[in-house]
């Protein structure tokens, strides 16, 4: 029987504090509801934005503009990545918006696009394709010493990404524009060794070859054949 009603006992034994407690133990419950009604919310209305997100990508990339020609695209899916940031659809459109950039050639624009991407999302495969892009957009302007130094970033932090091939050739080509022939032909045999190679692997091969057979030339004695 005592064990039958020792919960019985527990609460007679506790009611008095619930008694002396209870505005205190309402207001905390009150607490509880109002921040779980504000997750709740949070959490809805985060949930809607990815769909109207989605929802706005799809419509854009499907029915453009009227006559829209490529700047005005590259501007609109800015304008959509930067209405709907932080949603996914607004990630991959900030994305998108970064390579119509720099297809149209504004190189710098395209650069703050791709750099905003990685301020958002600093990992993953679309983070390797951004920072590849912001290299690119670096190499384009000139800005080799910035272009380098992403490239090598793509190396190192994304080796397992598609994007390295790209990376390690451009690495290649820059070396070799400044006379660094050595270095250069080190990053395309790393390129031509890069799974999913295909041609721009065999064209780096070729590249790599080529440098060493000028290199193992320069280094004959006068005369010599």
């Amino acid at each position: 029987m005592q064990t039958q009603n020792a919960p019985a006992e527990i609460i007679f034994k506790l009611w008095p504090w619930f008694e002396a407690n209870k505005n205190r133990l309402i207001a905390l419950a009150v607490a509880v509801v109002v921040v779980l009604a504000v997750l709740f919310f949070i959490s809805s209305q985060k949930e809607q934005k990815e769909i109207a997100a989605g929802q706005a990508l799809t419509q854009l990339l499907v029915t453009p503009p009227a006559a829209a020609n490529a700047g005005q695209m590259a501007d609109a899916l800015a304008q959509l990545a930067a209405k709907y940031s932080g949603t996914a659809a607004g990630q991959r459109a900030q994305l998108q918006a970064g390579a119509a950039l720099f297809g149209t050639g504004r190189y710098a624009e395209a650069q703050a696009q791709f750099r905003k991407f990685l301020e958002a999302s600093s990992t993953g495969p679309l983070a390797a394709t951004a920072q590849l892009g912001m290299a690119a957009s670096f190499e384009a302007q000139g800005k080799f010493k910035e272009a380098t130094a992403t490239y090598q970033k793509v190396v190192s932090s994304f080796s397992g990404s598609t994007s390295v091939l790209p990376a390690e050739f451009a690495l290649g080509r820059i070396a070799e524009q400044q006379g660094q022939l050595m270095e250069a032909a080190r990053h395309y045999e790393s390129a031509a060794r890069a799974s999913m190679g295909g041609s721009l692997a065999s064209e780096a091969a070729m590249r790599a070859t080529e440098i060493k057979a000028r290199l193992a030339s320069a280094a004959k004695p006068a005369g010599k054949s």
